[in-house]
């Protein structure tokens, strides 16, 4: 596996690594170490091999399809690991390192599985990095574009997140018949679900949990908030995680709403699913955009396990979800008015607030769960190998 990453950072990486382990596989990553000391390791299993970049090569990643050099950096990389043991699948996470992925394939002879995390355009197309001058000198949204449809159509195999991926990869040309969904969804057993919390006061808490980008569409639900509050005053805004939009957040909620709205930073998985569990509502405020149209967050799903009604824009997968397994309800995305309508739905009716929550669990339990995404990578590997 290649990840352009620190490793172990990525929970969805280490479960794919090992559920394969599990299954018999061997299974090896490469990770970038961004600084020393760089040490190989076997970690719950996985063969860990590392390799530092300096920072200014790191950064040339933006302009790999225009330049060589960070490229290079993973083709020597990768050779090192090939030719040093025998391997019969080289497996790509997102969608950058497909090139040293498929020329492995070619100098090799293995299966080449590539592995969209994110929509990678899309992606890139909201990054404030890629509109300065510098990013867009560097980075051509068209040839990335471009890119993404050569690196499918060479891979083996392709795995994507969510079903509407599928759909727009098919759009593009790509066969469905050779696309997986392994979805981002939980492991049920043995996770951290937090302590159970004591809630019997009046105040009524619609919470977020994860990072904090402009694209989480929190602005929304703060500008909801007068609202809300016009209708009762007890309730209040819970807002866990961190990101570059943290401060704009913060600003906004100065005056009528500090006492409303309470920022709590980041948090350990543990400590995150303790303030989970005092949420009446599970908020997934995301700006509806092709990139949020085809990927799903896995907050959406311990969401539902830990019985949170759940209160969603209206970005497709999102959606569907919480339509087809009836435990909440959907919103238009960039309509304050429309949340906060939602919002005292599930806030003033408690026997649908419950219902959605009981409903919610059930579908993790028994079919949004790693457990069943798990199976769907496995048999992949032992059709293709």
């Amino acid at each position: 596996m290649l990840l352009e990453k620190h490793f172990p950072e990525d929970e969805r990486v280490e479960k794919e690594a090992i559920s394969l382990i599990e299954k018999g596989y061997e299974v090896h990553i490469a990770s970038m170490c961004v600084k020393p000391p760089v040490e190989f390791e076997i970690y719950k299993g996985i063969h860990v091999h590392r390799k530092y970049i300096g920072p200014w090569l790191k950064k040339t990643s933006v302009g790999a399809l225009k330049a060589p050099f960070y490229f290079n950096y993973w083709r020597q990389f990768v050779r090192e690991i090939l030719e040093s043991d025998s391997f019969h699948a080289i497996h790509v996470h997102d969608l950058p390192l497909g090139q040293v992925g498929y020329e492995a394939k070619q100098k090799y002879n293995i299966k080449y599985v590539l592995d969209l995390h994110e929509h990678w355009p899309a992606l890139l197309e909201a990054s404030p990095h890629t509109h300065t001058f510098l990013g867009r000198l560097l980075s051509s949204n068209k040839q990335w574009e471009d890119y993404e449809v050569k690196m499918s159509q060479r891979a083996d195999r392709i795995i994507v997140v969510v079903e509407e991926a599928i759909d727009r990869l098919a759009g593009l040309g790509i066969s469905a018949e050779k696309i997986t969904c392994v979805s981002n969804t939980i492991s049920i057993e043995g996770s951290d679900w937090g302590e159970l919390a004591d809630h019997s006061g009046k105040e009524k808490i619609m919470g977020y949990a994860g990072g904090i980008q402009h694209l989480r569409g929190l602005q929304y639900v703060i500008q909801a908030m007068p609202i809300l509050l016009r209708e009762n005053p007890d309730i209040k805004l819970w807002i866990v995680g961190d990101g570059r939009h943290l401060s704009v957040l913060k600003e906004s909620c100065q005056g009528a709403l500090e006492h409303s709205v309470r920022f709590f930073g980041h948090l350990s998985f543990h400590e995150m699913m303790n303030k989970i569990n005092y949420f009446d509502i599970g908020l997934i405020p995301h700006l509806k955009s092709p990139l949020t149209d085809n990927t799903i967050p896995n907050k959406l799903f311990q969401y539902m396990y830990l019985q949170k009604p759940v209160l969603t824009s209206d970005c497709d997968p999102l959606k569907r979800i919480v339509e087809e397994t009836q435990s909440g309800l959907a919103y238009p995305y960039d309509s304050p008015e429309a949340l906060a309508e939602k919002a005292l739905i599930l806030l003033s009716d408690d026997e649908k607030a419950l219902t959605f929550g009981k409903n919610g669990k059930q579908a993790v339990e028994t079919k949004y769960n790693w457990e069943h995404d798990s199976a769907r990578l496995v048999e992949l590997y032992d059709q293709l190998l």
